[in-house]
Order: structure tokens, then C-alpha cells, then sequence
């Protein structure tokens, strides 16, 4: 991001746009409430039940993001806009997630297919306004081509997941030396590994870093089990599974001299930080982690599936192309 297209500092807080919800992902409504607060009897009826019993946990000391708010939301379907801006104390609808443009700073893309994220953030890149995209960025080459140009030619865009904010994995992030070098690590996720499987990718991935180089899919559509292997050596096997609900985020790491497992607890943790860096991105114009590791992770998630779906053929990263 350039000088110019930060938001500085001691203006405003930043205005950002919520756009998008699809089937099985409830962030529209936790989200703006981590920016804006929330309504807790409306927010009662949000279909995820999972949310309002994290955000309820939570005081009103640590449960906003400061200087940011939403104020606008678009949705697929309209009602579910309508709701959600009442939950999350959201004071514009938006007719056309285009209607925004003029009236924010920056958006959210609010979805988790990644095949529909070039369409959905196109007019907003195209505009100029700086872009949060949920995770995965993309699930394909050809998408991840057209991120890649538009990152290259200076736009604002990041993507991540919770996942690699997440507290219980940060001691591990910080040093696995008491270990001794990493010879095998495992992750899991439940559900689909086109929506799912970068939770877990992202989870490990700070941990080891960059430097994977093979993904091999010997499972199925709704049980992928990917052995990837690192240029450090380690063998890592990542499992998505879809009804897999009791395993989100489990980590296993095997040194040559001890070994860490630990599990994902606070997902409210996870999301406050990652939507704080797209903050302090927004603020300061430098990216909390080099975009260089989003496209090793998306090639990561496209290997995956590619191996799969062409029968468990072992797949090299290098063989997919950002440009």
C-alpha cells in the first residue's frame, strides 16, 4: 500500500463496508460487532449460535476494535442485511455491495468461497479502496494470477485466516527450539478443504514457514487427508474431514527432542487479531506478514485439490503459476 493509500492516523475512525454472507459462515455478524458492538437481544437470533455465545463472554473493554467501525453491510440475500445490521449496530444497508464505494474507506469481504472472490472484489480494486478478503483468497490458478497482478501493481489487498492469529499456536510461532528440529506435524479441520483447509494450512504455517514443497491428496472429497512435505525436512499431514466438528485446529508437533500438542480454544481471540492487523494495516500501509506467504498458502490449498482430483497424484508447488 502506498503513502497515499493510507488512512492516516488522526483522522476519523476508518469506515469499512461489510459485504457478503454465504451458507455456513456467520462472519457479517461477528465481525461488525468487534468493530461497532451489538445488540445482544437481537443478536439472540442469529442463526450461528456459536456467536453470540462468544461475544457474550466478552466486556465492553475488550470486545471493540478502536478507531474502526462498520457502517455499511451488504449481504446476498437482503435479509439477512437487515438483521444483521440491526444485531451489529450497523447504520447503512447497501442496495449493490458497488453503492458503497464513496462512502467508506475500505471493505471486508465477508465470504469464504474462494472462486467468487476476483468478481466479488473487482469493483472495489478497481476503485482504488483498500480490501480485506476472507479466507481462502482464492481456490484456483487463474485467480490466483489476477491477485497476484493486482498486488503487483500496488493495491491494497489482504487475506488470511483466523488461524494464524491464533493465541494458543503463539509460543510455537515465537520458537519450537526446545523441540529440536521438526521431523512431523499434523493439523485438522472439520468441513470442506476448499473452504476449510487454509484454517489449518495457516494455523501451521507461521510455524514452519516458508518452504513447502509437494502436496499429495490421498483422500476424498469429503475426508482430505494432504501429506505436504517442507524443505526443512518435516512431513506434515493435514486433515479435513468434513463432520470433524470436536477437531478444529488441532496442532501436533515431533521434534528429534520433545513434542507440543495443543488445540485452537478462543476462536474470538483469533478473529479480534486478525481484523486488527487489517487495521493497522489500513493505518500504517505495511503488511503484517509478506504477501509472498498468501500465495505459497493459496498454492498450497490449489495443490491439494488438484492432487485429489486427479487421483492422488503427488503435486509440486512450483508447478502452479502466480503470473
Amino acid at each position: 500500500m502506498s503513502a497515499s493509500q493510507k488512512v492516516q492516523a488522526a483522522s476519523d475512525p476508518i469506515r469499512l463496508a461489510m459485504l457478503g454472507m454465504v451458507d455456513g459462515n456467520g462472519h457479517p455478524y461477528s465481525w461488525s460487532a468487534m468493530f461497532n458492538g451489538y445488540d445482544p437481544d437481537v443478536m439472540a437470533g442469529c442463526p450461528f449460535p456459536g456467536i453470540p455465545a462468544y461475544l457474550n463472554k466478552e466486556s465492553k473493554e475488550t470486545l471493540q476494535i478502536q478507531s474502526a467501525r462498520v457502517t455499511h453491510i451488504w449481504t446476498d440475500d437482503p435479509l439477512d442485511a437487515e438483521h444483521v445490521a440491526r444485531a451489529s449496530l450497523i447504520p447503512h444497508v447497501a442496495e449493490r455491495p458497488e453503492d458503497v464505494i464513496g462512502h467508506v474507506d475500505a471493505v471486508v469481504i465477508a465470504t469464504d468461497k474462494g472462486h467468487e472472490h476476483v468478481e466479488r472484489c473487482r469493483p472495489f480494486v478497481e476503485a482504488g479502496l483498500p480490501v480485506f478478503v476472507d479466507k481462502p483468497l482464492v481456490d484456483n490458478e487463474a485467480d490466483l494470477q489476477t491477485f497476484c497482478r493486482w498486488v503487483a501493481e500496488g493495491r491494497a489487498i489482504l487475506s488470511s485466516s483466523s488461524m494464524r492469529y491464533c493465541k494458543e499456536y503463539a509460543p510455537y510461532r515465537l520458537s519450537t527450539n526446545n523441540l529440536g528440529p521438526i521431523r512431523f506435524a499434523t493439523i485438522t479441520t472439520p468441513k470442506s478443504w476448499e473452504r476449510y483447509g487454509i484454517h489449518a494450512l495457516e494455523g501451521l504455517y507461521p510455524i514452519l514457514g516458508p518452504g513447502f514443497l509437494s502436496a499429495q491428496n490421498v483422500g476424498t472429497k469429503d475426508s482430505n487427508v494432504v501429506h505436504f512435505k517442507h524443505a526443512s525436512g518435516a512431513e506434515v499431514i493435514v486433515t479435513a474431514i468434513a463432520d470433524m466438528y470436536g477437531s478444529f485446529g488441532v496442532l501436533q508437533l515431533c521434534g528429534t527432542q520433545d513434542h507440543a500438542l495443543v488445540s485452537m480454544k478462543d476462536s474470538f481471540y483469533s478473529f479480534k487479531a486478525q481484523l486488527q492487523a487489517f487495521v493497522d494495516f489500513l493505518r500504517t500501509g505495511v503488511r503484517p506478514f509478506p504477501f509472498e506467504e498468501t500465495v505459497e498458502l493459496m498454492k498450497m490449498v490449489i495443490a491439494g485439490i488438484r492432487s485429489r482430483d486427479e487421483g492422488g497424484r503427488l503435486v509440486r508447488l512450483e508447478e502452479i503459476r502466480e503470473c
